[in-house]
């Protein structure tokens, strides 16, 4: 049983992603701009020691009413999938059934004490308690890392149906996961159009496994985005966010090759707060793999090769442009008109 509906033959979407990092009040007036700016989906990222992302959420569900909405990705690891269920069940009745769901395994949670065992496994049970709790399907959830006793149902209201599921991920066994039980899955921090085939594949398998369609789940292909006017001004601030996750997504994209010099160079500039100096030290060629940057052309040119590709969403992310509510009147204003869709 998967989610509510994404049918892949859909137009593609265009979607935005905001990093938890606002004050409160601040996440409305940007998803009534998205809104606006004729935007089909608005995630918030789930990312380690910023604010939990239903605040932000149910905040832009009250000032929305086309738009889904939706979290990539929640952690089963650092939320149990009862309570993920609960901000999910509140998120599809605040916005009137525009919800969706996003899982992924997460990183850097050793920082807290998390560790991170059966990934796979771990997700797929999460899934399943989800959907049971939120179906009221009572017969139990007899998995190895979550369970549920036979006769378990929650005592409030419950939606009229599971929303979608999205699973966040780059490895070739949770994307095949993806493949028999998800919806769409999203490939995080990546602009590279080569990866939506390397990704099509890995998918390939867990719905050949499940008996589904090759192409019954969308891939989402999201990254840091800077647009503006002034292309080198916005290149040179993507530079500098994607300098932050760059030694993660690298050794993920096995087209990247990354030479390993670069990699450690970058990484230790940028343990030393030194942002600025690490960016600058990536190539032009290698910014575009990971990151949506530079005038409107330049970035509608690299959407249009990811939906040329077969992706069914584009998602820009946070910081969108010099500042974000410029940068998300400009993608919607100069960029979205650019794209064949």
């Amino acid at each position: 049983m998967t989610g509510g509906p994404v049918e892949s033959g859909r137009p593609v979407e265009i979607g935005l992603g905001l990093q938890t990092d606002k004050p409160v009040g601040r996440y409305a007036e940007l998803a009534t701009v998205a809104e606006r700016c004729g935007f089909e989906v608005v995630s918030v990222f789930g990312d380690l020691l910023f604010q939990p992302p239903i605040v932000p959420l149910l905040e832009m569900a009250a000032v929305t009413s086309r738009v889904r909405l939706g979290v990539a990705c929640w952690n089963p690891y650092t939320q149990h999938p009862y309570e993920i269920a609960g901000q999910l069940i509140a998120l599809e009745a605040a916005s009137g059934g525009r919800a969706y769901l996003g899982l992924a395994r997460g990183t850097w949670l050793g920082a807290i004490g998390v560790e991170q065992p059966r990934p796979v496994e771990h997700v797929r049970d999460a899934v399943s308690v989800i959907r049971a709790l939120i179906s009221g399907e009572d017969g139990g959830v007899d998995g190895r890392s979550f369970r549920l006793a036979p006769g378990v149902r929650l005592r409030y209201p419950l939606p009229a149906r599971m929303p979608p599921v999205l699973i966040g991920t780059w490895g070739p066994k949770m994307a095949g996961l993806a493949g028999e039980i998800a919806d769409e899955v999203k490939i995080g921090g990546s602009a590279n159009p080569a990866m939506v085939a390397v990704m099509r594949e890995r998918i390939g398998v867990g719905t050949e496994n499940a008996g589904r369609s090759t192409d019954s789940v969308r891939i989402v292909v999201g990254a840091v985005t800077v647009v503006d006017r002034d292309g080198a001004a916005a290149r040179a601030r993507a530079r500098s966010e994607v300098a932050m996750y760059l030694a993660v997504v690298a050794a993920l994209d096995p087209g990247a090759d990354v030479p390993p010099d670069l990699i450690a160079a970058i990484g230790k500039l940028v343990d030393e707060g030194e942002h600025e100096a690490a960016g600058a030290l990536i190539p032009d060629d290698l910014l575009d793999l990971f990151a949506f940057s530079g005038t409107p052309d330049q970035v509608a040119a690299q959407a249009q090769s990811l939906i040329d590709a077969g992706v069914g969403r584009v998602e820009f992310g946070t910081p969108h442009g010099l500042d974000d509510a410029g940068g998300i009147e400009m993608l919607g204003r100069d960029v979205l008109p650019l794209l064949r869709r």
